[in-house]
């Protein structure tokens, strides 16, 4: 991916609660799993942060050309290796979002959804 918008996009975010003491330790997991991602298809671009007024709470988002492109790298044998071991300490909650408007250095753009109509998780 260039960066430029196209439609499909995905946005994955994961959110962890981390003992303060255990920081820097958490942070370098985070580090590596973002290289691994990096070397699968379809990624974008991932970021590591930390909550300005509270150290416990951090969050990992990344993004991908299309939720194809982060199932497939989340079933490489790298990523289950590296990555998945941290991601699994994530909130338990929805992580993978479709991104249906943005804005950049080029506009603003809009997107629809590839949810078919009614799909509903039971």
């Amino acid at each position: 991916m260039d960066g430029a918008w196209q439609a499909g996009l995905v946005l994955v975010v994961s959110r962890f609660s981390v003992p303060e003491v255990d920081g820097d330790g958490f942070a370098e997991r985070a580090r590596q799993a973002i290289a691994v991602l990096s070397e699968r298809p379809g990624f974008g671009w991932g970021r590591l942060g930390r909550a300005a007024d509270d150290p416990t709470a951090w969050v990992l988002v990344t993004e991908w050309e299309h939720v194809g492109a982060w199932r497939r790298a989340l079933s490489s044998y790298e990523v289950r290796l590296e990555a998945s071991p941290l991601l699994g300490l994530a909130a338990d909650e929805p992580s993978a979002f479709e991104v249906l408007e943005a804005a950049d250095a080029l506009g603003q753009h809009s997107g629809s959804s590839d949810r078919a109509d009614g799909a509903e998780l039971t």
